[in-house]
């Protein structure tokens, strides 16, 4: 419904809200001492990345993972290193079962979650007419279902609690069709999670706060294949793929009190691919 200037001149009660108790120095409000960060397919590339930023910023670290019990040593290692605790968890984040009772234990540990970063994904590099409905359906239960669940359950916490922060990895394949490689159904996994984090933003609004970040090509095993890889570099303003110590200070970001005035943010890391 349209307003007038005269509706729109109207005080409306409860505004402006205040600014948020945090503190002004940029290196406090980048801190993340005393709370409590969940990361999902922490095992390696961009996820394990994600967990050493902030372990390293003081944050105590649950560690999910799917298979890669190299987890479980990167956890303990972090937690030695960096004097904070840390647990690994072993969690398919496409059984909605396996999501709820893995967050009930997080916080049974730790005692509370502040942020969530649901960054598990997969993805099957191929045009419709060769993909088989079985692949189809896997990538949906991953890339779909997994943040769906992850971001139910969660969102249950951070309600209860009345604070929260969730991140969301999706792709720069959620705003443009890749080449050479033709890959529909993973860039329209990627175009559900940026959409459903900005429509959580809303949803949340009075405890949480959401952001969405879309890496483009990383130097990982969910980067460029070999064969798209010259591709990559091409289309790239860089003209290469990306280190993953380059986007572990984006998460930190979000993570931290340094953006408290941020939600509903899709933050594009891709070494300038998408200009063209």
């Amino acid at each position: 419904m349209s307003m007038s200037s005269q509706d729109c001149g109207q005080v409306r009660e409860g505004f402006p809200r205040p600014f948020p108790d945090t503190p002004t120095n940029v290196f406090e409000q980048l801190s993340l001492k005393g709370k409590v960060v969940v990361v999902n397919g922490a095992a390696d590339g961009i996820g394990l990345a994600v967990a050493e930023a902030m372990a390293e910023a003081g944050a105590d670290v649950a560690f999910w993972y799917n298979s890669n019990d190299a987890a479980i040593k990167k956890a303990q290692e972090l937690a030695t290193s960096h004097s904070i605790k840390t647990q690994a968890y072993k969690v398919d984040v496409s059984n909605a079962d396996s999501v709820q009772k893995n967050i009930t234990q997080v916080v049974k540990a730790f005692g509370k979650i502040d942020v969530f970063v649901a960054n598990a994904g997969m993805a099957i590099s191929k045009p419709i007419l060769e993909q088989t409905l079985e692949e189809y359906h896997k990538q949906m239960t991953v890339n779909v279902d997994g943040i769906v669940y992850c971001s139910k359950f969660v969102g249950e916490v951070f309600k209860r609690q009345g604070f929260g922060n969730l991140i969301l990895t999706s792709s720069m394949s959620a705003k443009i069709v890749n080449v050479p490689v033709d890959q529909p159904v993973y860039n329209a996994t990627k175009a559900f999670v940026t959409h459903f984090g900005k429509s959580l933003a809303r949803e949340w609004r009075e405890f949480a706060r959401v952001n969405i970040v879309s890496p483009g090509f990383f130097d990982t095993k969910m980067g460029a294949s070999p064969g798209c890889i010259n591709e990559a570099y091409r289309m790239s303003s860089l003209g290469r793929q990306g280190h993953t110590k380059e986007i572990k200070g984006l998460y930190l970001y979000l993570a931290s009190d340094a953006s408290t005035y941020m939600t509903g943010s899709d933050v594009l890391i891709d070494g300038g691919y998408v200009l063209p």
